[in-house]
């Protein structure tokens, strides 16, 4: 089955592949061009080699196109449809899927090729759910990469891949390995970004560098999933963070932090990161400190929603990791409002893995939910999300030059966001994926 499923998706890649290097014009009846602004009606965008080469009033035709250097044209209909970019999840773990059914310690019997066979199906549904970009914040390095590769070649169909590899985090914090024998652990291969005090830290930045990680996630605090009862509260020291993010900034990469209390958060603020992952216990001093360092937060509102869900049924959960499942989730939505409220740039992050893959969408309806409009919540996916990668002159708009990255639904989603769980057509770099 994983064979067939395999020939399948390379086969539909490269006919499309062949087709999407001459012209395609998409006819869009409604068109949100630019996230966050009023969309645009009866559009024509003109693609050509996977990027934007015009967007044209009205339905153009064969005779309307200036540059005839071309060897055919597809005309692709949706006139009927809303379009937009394609969305941009920044925060996912694409390479694994909680399970409540499987065995807890079902990895310790799957080898890696049983990782990378898994992932196929997570980057299929996650494409197909509109996401034609991800960044990935923490995978095995040599599972990520091997999977970033082969998504670029064409190989396997997949949204583009931005990967942090490991993390860095504190021994015994969150990112360490816990909740086995000693002998156990021991038998894993220690992780290179685990340090201790400022100078590893900065080994351990490097280190995931030479992995090949293209940003540095860091556990500023616990986390709710590590298997330990060691709190969410700060685990790397002002001291490890300053450091950490000075090496990241020299060696080009941005960093995101992973950071539950308020502590971590402001202490991760000050030390300059890029984004707050979670930002589940901010406050006032937050929000200032977001401003000041033009930060960004992610607040991965559908992790908490799921874990939750999952609490009421799995009765495997560990006590430790039940006990700040049931800490965490009710606070997010007031530091959510609270950053909302106070003018922080929110960009959008699902921490996809903890929920399933796929159903990413679910979000947009939870930020909608707690105050954010519909528009907003579709930008923070786009335009910001696009800042945050660094990437806003290749994505995150229907503009001139940029990659070809489209969805489409039926209906508006500026009136009814749980529209966007129904995706019609997806488009990456003028392949189209599903129509």
């Amino acid at each position: 089955m994983i064979t067939r499923l395999i020939t399948f998706s390379i086969l539909i890649f490269t006919s499309f592949t062949s087709f999407s290097q001459n012209t395609t014009i998409i006819h869009a009846g409604k068109l949100l061009a630019i996230p966050g602004e009023p969309y645009l009606n009866n559009k024509s965008i003109i693609i050509q080699n996977g990027k934007i080469t015009g967007v044209k009033d009205g339905f153009v035709t064969v005779e309307d196109i200036k540059d005839k250097a071309t060897d055919s044209v597809i005309f692709i209909d949706l006139k009927d449809k809303f379009v937009m970019p394609g969305f941009i999840d920044l925060h996912t773990h694409i390479t694994h899927e909680r399970d409540p059914g499987a065995n807890p310690h079902e990895w310790t019997t799957l080898n890696d090729e049983d990782f990378a066979f898994n992932s196929i199906k997570y980057l299929n549904r996650t494409l197909m759910a509109g996401f034609t970009t991800v960044r990935n914040l923490g995978s095995d390095y040599n599972l990520i990469n091997a999977t970033k590769r082969a998504i670029a070649k064409g190989d396997i169909p997949g949204p583009r891949i931005i990967a942090a590899t490991g993390a860095v985090s504190a021994t015994g914090g969150h990112g360490d390995f816990h909740g086995y024998r000693t002998e156990v652990m021991n038998a894993v291969e220690k992780r290179v970004g685990i340090c201790d005090g400022p100078d590893d830290c900065k080994r351990a930045v490097r280190a995931l560098v030479k992995q090949g990680a293209d940003i540095i996630k860091i556990t500023a605090t616990g986390g709710v999933l590590s298997n330990t009862n060691a709190g969410v509260g700060q685990q790397l020291s002002d001291a490890e963070l300053k450091a950490i993010v000075e090496t990241a900034h020299s060696l080009g990469r941005k960093v995101a932090a992973h950071a539950h209390e308020v502590d971590g958060i402001n202490a991760a603020l000050r030390a300059g990161v890029n984004s707050i992952e979670h930002g589940s216990y901010l406050n006032d001093e937050s929000v200032r400190l977001f401003k000041e360092h033009d930060a960004y937060l992610v607040p991965t509102l559908l992790a908490g929603v799921s874990v939750s869900e999952e609490l009421k049924t799995n009765k495997n959960i560990p006590p430790a990791i039940a006990e700040k499942i049931s800490q965490v989730a009710p606070v997010v939505e007031a530091s959510f409002k609270r950053a909302l409220k106070g003018g922080v740039k929110i960009a959008f992050g699902t921490d996809s893995g903890v929920s399933k893959h796929g159903t990413n969408a679910r979000e947009f309806e939870l930020m909608v939910k707690y105050g954010m409009s519909e528009n907003e919540a579709i930008k923070s996916a786009t335009v910001t999300a696009s800042e945050v990668l660094g990437m806003p002159e290749t994505l995150g708009t229907i503009e001139l030059n940029k990659f070809a990255d489209m969805v489409a639904v039926d209906g508006n989603p500026l009136s009814d966001i749980s529209i966007l769980n129904a995706i019609q057509f997806v488009m990456k770099e003028g392949v189209v994926y599903k129509q």
